[in-house]
């Protein structure tokens, strides 16, 4: 089914999923190389990392955990500090003050009831403070724990303008995208739209006119001067007017 830019009718649940696999078959040939792009080397530093993403992009991030991994290497060296401790190394990332003290007293519950261990259960995970189900989501996703598909400002914003959900609440957002894939394209699936959403799909300036899955897409609350750009009209012909000869010079005899 193509769409070209206009919101479809009824579409019935075994037509969507159709379309949805075809539209995460064109994202993963489009992008072979989608992962998530915080850098980490352990659980605990996948969790951390992702903590800190909060509000911040993901390239700051990876500037100022180099430092904060070497610092505190472990579970323990977290647990014990105290969050001015970790402050100064998180100060660029927004919100540091509370980041800083949410990572500490994660720390200490780790330490404390999980052996300073990751739980790779998300409803465990999500209790821990500054947490939550989307942090949650993304680091079982990528340790091999409980399935999920992370609903994040990107994710949400594709999978209504994809018209895979209706819905504003995340864990609704989250229901519907299990709904159309499979379980085996979670984790990429969730991927391939923060990806698409960070470099095509963007927030108030779409890029439709190059995005792979466009036909597939009914654009749903995307300006249809985005959606369908018109074409740049042909230059009108400029008639040529004619030009008044000059009279020839006369030579004066000699």
């Amino acid at each position: 089914m193509t769409y070209n830019g206009r919101v479809p009718g009824r579409e019935t649940a075994a037509a969507k999923r159709e379309r949805a696999v075809k539209v995460m078959e064109r994202l993963e040939a489009s992008m072979p190389d989608a992962r998530i792009e915080l850098d980490y080397q352990s659980p605990l530093q996948l969790l951390v990392a992702v903590m800190l993403s909060a509000q911040c992009t993901d390239k700051r991030v990876n500037m100022v955990t180099p430092a904060l991994f070497q610092h505190f290497p472990d579970t323990q060296a977290y647990a014990q500090a105290k969050p001015t401790d970790v402050e100064p190394f998180i100060r660029t990332c927004g919100l540091y003050r509370a980041k800083a003290k949410n990572i500490v007293a994660a720390a200490k519950i780790l330490a404390e009831k999980h052996g300073g261990k990751v739980p790779l259960e998300r409803d465990t995970l999500a209790e821990l403070p500054g947490v939550g189900r989307k942090t949650a989501g993304v680091v079982c996703i990528h340790l091999g724990g409980d399935n999920a598909f992370p609903v994040d400002t990107h994710v949400k914003r594709l999978a209504y303008r994809l018209g895979f959900t209706p819905q504003e609440d995340p864990d609704k957002v989250e229901a519907d995208m299990q709904a159309v894939l499979p379980p085996e394209r979670w984790m990429m699936g969730h991927q391939l739209l923060v990806w698409h959403g960070r470099r095509t799909c963007f927030a108030r300036s779409p890029e439709c006119a190059r995005c792979v899955v466009a036909e597939l897409c009914p654009k749903k609350g995307v300006d249809a001067r985005v959606a369908e750009p018109e074409k740049s009209p042909a230059p009108a012909r400029v008639k040529k007017t004619a030009t008044a000869k000059r009279p020839a010079r006369s030579r004066a005899k000699p």
